[in-house]
């Protein structure tokens, strides 16, 4: 099993709101996506909750994939390609890790 696990902070907009919103959007785009790519077969998003300061990234997802192949097949698949264009507009930092177990 392939565990894929992202993690993003959003840029800071000209107000709270604009960020709230762009963070809501960018859940709910990856949200859809377990329903159109038939590999994925683990799919969590969670979005910060608190307004620490020590809390960096606003948003996590923890996905798993049969194989590296499946993994390759989510990255390229044209609904992910999707939610990689809105990301490039809305996001300051990204980080990622992918794992076999």
């Amino acid at each position: 099993m392939i565990t894929h696990i992202v993690m993003w902070s959003f840029k800071n907009e000209a107000s709270e709101d604009i960020k709230q919103q762009n963070i809501q959007k960018f859940a709910d785009m990856l949200n859809a996506l377990p329903a159109c790519i038939q590999e994925i077969k683990y799919f969590e998003v969670g979005v910060k909750n608190s307004s620490s300061p020590q809390d960096s990234m606003d948003v996590v997802l923890i996905s798993k994939f049969s194989s590296w192949s499946d993994l390759k097949a989510y990255a390229i698949h044209p609904e992910h390609q999707k939610v990689v264009a809105f990301a490039k507009e809305v996001i300051q930092e990204r980080a990622v890790t992918d794992y076999e177990s």
